[in-house]
Parts: structure tokens; C-alpha cells; sequence
């Protein structure tokens, strides 16, 4: 099974994310926790077994370097005007922000088949509804760092491991929301089954996702996920 990483298109989306989220300016871009950060998106992806394209490693290198250089004492021959290491690293940033500035500003614009639409919908027939909050994939992957932190507390009291089937899992998550009611995410791992466990039980609940069987859903932005089975 493949699974496209569509939180984000590419490392310079996923650094330009967490300068926003926090509100730093591109001029000033602290290295080292942005670093960090960026090195704690990584491994959560290579966690879960996610296919991670090289630009993703090289932008990583990139930032080791810009790092390591930052942290280098300054000679006192060095020119005053010595160019700063995150130069060209905050060239790339403001130049993908306009382009993606200018991208979102497009599909703004009313467009036939998706603005341009008349319903035909009878009025006794209509029902008001509450538009919920799309589940977004970096979300999830946050959930699911949560849930791997649980687990590893049991990992080393794991003494034999069970072989673990994805289908298996799968028909085990369709019984426990079997009832039709909302079960919060995180309730669906067993912590004590250790990483491994926790990957099959996300793996199956990605598939079941895929083959419309359940539905992600949150009352709020960045509220807690809940998951349940879709109405035949």
C-alpha cells in the first residue's frame, strides 16, 4: 500500500508551515529550533513507514550545514559583510511564498463547475448542517506521534511478538465501531502492543479510510479526532 504525503508539497511548504505556525519572521529564522522541528516531522514520517522523497533529506542536510556554520566561531579576518549562512535558505523561502501567495490567489477566483453551480434542492427537503472541519493528514500524524509516545513505555515489556495482520485489524476496528457512534482516534490503540501494534492498527485504519468504510471527524479546528463508521 502507498500512502501520497499531501499534507505537504515539499520541504520548502513544510519549513514556510513552521515559520507561520509560529509567527517568525523569514528575515530571522532561529536554525536550530526550526531544525529540530523540521528533523521531529522527518522521523515521525519515517516512524510510520511513509515514503519520503530525497528533497525532503536534502533540505535536511541543508539545514544541518546553515546550523553547524552558525555555530562555528567568527575569524577576525573574516569581512564584516561576510554573507549570512541562512541567505540563500531565506531567498528560496521568500520566493516559494510569493509563487504559493499567488497560486492561492488563483484558485480564489470563481471558477465554472466548482463556484458557478445551481442546486436543485426542494425546500421541505432541505436540512440545516453543520459543516465540520476537514481532518487534515499533519493532524493525524500528530495524533499519531502521540499514541507511538504511549507505546514505547511498553515496548520493552514486549517478551514475544504476535504476527499482526493489517485485514485482521481492520475487521477488529469495524467491530468496535460497529454501534455507529463516534470513538475518539487515540481509543482505538492498544499502547501495550507496542509500535508495532499502533503501525498495524493506523495502517488499517488508513485502508478502511480508502475504502470509504469510516470517516475522520472533528467538532472544531484542531479539536480531537474522532472516528466512526460510515452509514451503508
Amino acid at each position: 500500500m502507498e500512502v501520497f504525503l499531501e499534507a505537504f508539497e515539499g520541504p520548502l511548504d513544510l519549513l514556510l508551515y513552521l515559520i507561520r505556525k509560529q509567527n517568525i519572521d523569514v528575515l530571522d529564522i532561529p536554525v536550530a529550533e526550526i531544525t529540530r522541528q523540521y528533523m521531529g516531522y522527518v522521523e515521525l514520517m519515517q516512524s510510520v513507514r511513509l515514503e519520503l522523497a530525497a528533497e525532503y533529506l536534502v533540505m535536511a542536510a541543508m539545514l544541518a550545514e546553515i546550523k553547524s556554520r552558525m555555530l562555528l566561531p567568527r575569524s577576525s579576518e573574516a569581512p564584516e559583510d561576510e554573507d549570512d549562512p541562512r541567505a540563500e535558505l531565506i531567498r528560496r523561502l521568500q520566493e516559494y511564498e510569493r509563487y504559493k501567495a499567488a497560486a492561492e490567489g488563483i484558485d480564489l477566483l470563481p471558477r465554472v463547475g466548482r463556484d458557478h453551480t445551481v442546486p436543485q434542492l426542494e425546500a421541505p427537503q432541505a436540512r440545516a448542517r453543520k459543516l465540520l472541519p476537514e481532518v487534515g493528514l499533519e493532524e493525524l500524524l500528530l495524533s499519531m506521534a502521540e499514541v507511538l509516545r504511549r507505546a514505547d513505555m511498553f515496548e520493552s515489556h514486549q517478551v514475544i511478538r504476535e504476527a499482526l495482520s493489517t485485514r485482521e485489524r481492520m475487521s477488529e476496528v469495524l467491530e468496535r465501531l460497529k454501534g455507529g457512534g463516534f470513538v475518539p482516534f487515540v481509543e482505538l490503540f492498544a499502547a501495550e502492543e507496542g509500535r508495532l501494534g499502533v503501525v498495524v492498527t493506523f495502517m488499517a485504519v488508513l485502508e478502511l479510510i480508502k475504502e470509504s468504510l469510516v470517516e475522520l471527524v472533528q467538532n472544531e479546528a484542531f479539536g480531537p479526532i474522532h472516528v466512526r463508521a460510515r452509514a451503508e
